[in-house]
């Protein structure tokens, strides 16, 4: 034990001399820069007024009036496909010739929107707004149509609108995107970090000889202290800076975290021994990174994933701790719910320690055995 904790010991003030790992913070910082303003907002769309009508004016003030649209007059579709091909537009709308007339004798009408398809979270966005500006249009009209007609306010707007859908955002009210994206992204970052270090530490250890039991635990028992005070950071301090949904006090983040630390520490043991050079490591983890977040669930959905992509997904600690942090943390699960998750990621990281001690052994036996052949 003595070995352990004086291995503990120095590794941990080491990695405090050093801070190396207080760039994921500075990382942080800058990713989160990209969601300060928590949604889209003012996002230019052209628009050509080719009716000049009052009906036309009133619904590009509709659309002007909406937090997430700001509307620039055109006076010619070229010019205006231009700017949008430019990526100085993010649609282009056409107010079409007749638009009043047809509105007023009840035809049917074709409101032309160019809309930039490569970037669909903006298109989504401008498309429901549009749909929504020429809805109240409409419901307008018709309700001046049914008054004049003879019926009541609240006839009109029973035989306009005699159903009201209403939607409760829930666990992320506001729709913060940042609340989308960070869950995942925080854990990748959890596990990205981790894993290099523990595999840093691993071979800085095995560089003087063949570590003693007591003090590989120790070397990678001193990640831990650290990794969990960045956990505190990422998953209490971060969604408080960030404006989003947060529930979990910090001892049960921490009891969230501890499982997920470990299960990365097996999995560094695995790494390790099927690479055991630092180069061939920072190698491997630049190509597996951004896939292993694209199948954790954060982008998209697992359920909508082939099944042998949700195989390869489950094999990973990242998807786990994302599941279990995120239902507690943002949706308000108790502990007990998330419970076989946390299960899960303490098979996972046995799993790899034992995977990953075969495989050492496995390649020390194949070493010696040429060691002793060679004349």
């Amino acid at each position: 034990m003595k070995s352990y904790w004086s291995t503990l010991k120095r590794v941990l003030l080491g990695m405090l001399d050093k801070p190396m790992w207080m760039l994921l913070l500075l990382s942080l910082c800058l990713m989160s820069m990209v969601y300060a303003k928590h949604s889209v907002w003012d996002l230019p769309v052209g628009v050509i007024d080719q009716d000049h009508s009052s009906v036309s004016r009133q619904l590009i003030r509709s659309l002007d009036a909406t937090p997430k649209i700001a509307t620039r007059i055109y006076d010619n579709l070229p010019e205006a496909q231009r700017d949008l091909a430019w990526r100085k537009l993010f649609a282009v709308i056409i107010m079409p010739v007749n638009l009043e007339k047809k509105i007023l004798h009840g035809e049917a009408i074709t409101v032309p929107v160019y809309g930039d398809a490569t970037n669909r979270l903006a298109n989504g966005q401008i498309q429901q707004d549009v749909i929504a500006a020429y809805q109240q249009l409409l419901n307008t009209y018709n309700t001046g149509i049914l008054l004049r007609a003879g019926f009541d306010q609240r006839q009109a707007e029973l035989v306009i609108q005699p159903i009201v859908g209403q939607t409760l955002d829930v666990f992320n009210p506001g729709i913060s995107f940042a609340a989308i994206i960070f869950p995942g992204l925080l854990v990748m970052l959890l596990q990205h970090s981790l894993l290099i270090a523990s595999v840093r530490v691993s071979i800085a250890i095995r560089s003087s000889g063949k570590p003693t039991l007591p003090v590989y635990l120790g070397a990678l028992s001193a990640l831990l202290p650290i990794w969990l005070f960045l956990s505190i950071v990422l998953f209490v301090l971060w969604p408080w800076v960030l404006g989003y949904r947060q529930t979990a006090p910090i001892p049960e983040v921490l009891l969230l975290t501890f499982p997920f630390l470990l299960a990365v520490l097996g999995l560094g043991k695995l790494v390790t021994e099927c690479l055991r050079r630092v180069e061939l490591i920072y190698l491997t983890l630049s190509f597996i990174t951004m896939p292993v977040f694209y199948i954790s669930g954060t982008i998209w959905p697992l359920q909508a994933m082939p099944a042998w992509v949700r195989g390869v997904s489950s094999c990973l600690p990242s998807t786990w701790a994302t599941k279990a942090i995120a239902g507690v943390n943002q949706m308000g699960l108790s502990f007990a719910d998330v419970m076989n998750d946390l299960l899960m990621l303490l098979f996972l990281g046995a799993f790899y320690a034992l995977l990953g001690t075969l495989v050492g052994m496995l390649r020390n036996g194949v070493e010696l055995r040429a060691l002793f052949r060679k004349p």
